[in-house]
């Protein structure tokens, strides 16, 4: 009888702390990894914490979306529309964006070092605080204009562009 009224104390102390804690918290992050996701349509959604590692995300729309945190480690992002997402403190690195749309989109202090940009649409981007080779933010501060809507910051300004 007494391992029965723990059982049931420990329930209830776990569906109070679950109630406490709200849906967001409960929630587990979305994992996609190593996914064959061509021309997937995630716009506008909340895929903070979410993992796209080695995914293949050729031609998907993930306009507006809140990436913050998210890992799209070696993801292919060729020809995707990543305009006015929130990617702060995602991790970009070795992801291959060529064609790929990032106007207006927030990446303070996301990490992309090893990331390859090629032919991207970086008008209005806020690359604050984001570490990358010196080759990749070369071609990027050759056409980086525009003013990030979310933070106010010109993108030439928050690449370090001389």
């Amino acid at each position: 009888m007494g391992s029965r009224l723990l059982s049931l104390v420990s329930a209830a102390v776990l569906g109070l702390l679950l109630v406490l804690a709200g849906p967001a918290q409960v929630s587990a992050a979305m994992d996609v990894a190593k996914q064959v996701l061509i021309g997937s349509d995630y716009s506008g959604k909340d895929l903070r914490g979410a993992t796209f590692n080695l995914s293949n995300l050729r031609e998907a729309n993930l306009s507006g979306s809140d990436l913050r945190g998210a890992s799209l480690y070696g993801a292919k992002l060729q020809d995707a529309d990543l305009s006015g997402t929130d990617l702060r403190e995602a991790t970009l690195d070795a992801a291959v964006m060529t064609g790929t749309n990032l106007s207006n989109a927030v990446l303070e202090g996301a990490f992309a070092f090893n990331t390859r940009f090629v032919d991207v649409t970086i008008s209005g981007a806020d690359f604050t605080d984001v570490p990358m080779r010196g080759d990749q933010l070369k071609s990027l501060c050759a056409v980086a204009d525009g003013t990030n809507p979310v933070t106010g910051r010109s993108t030439r300004d928050s690449l370090g562009c001389g």
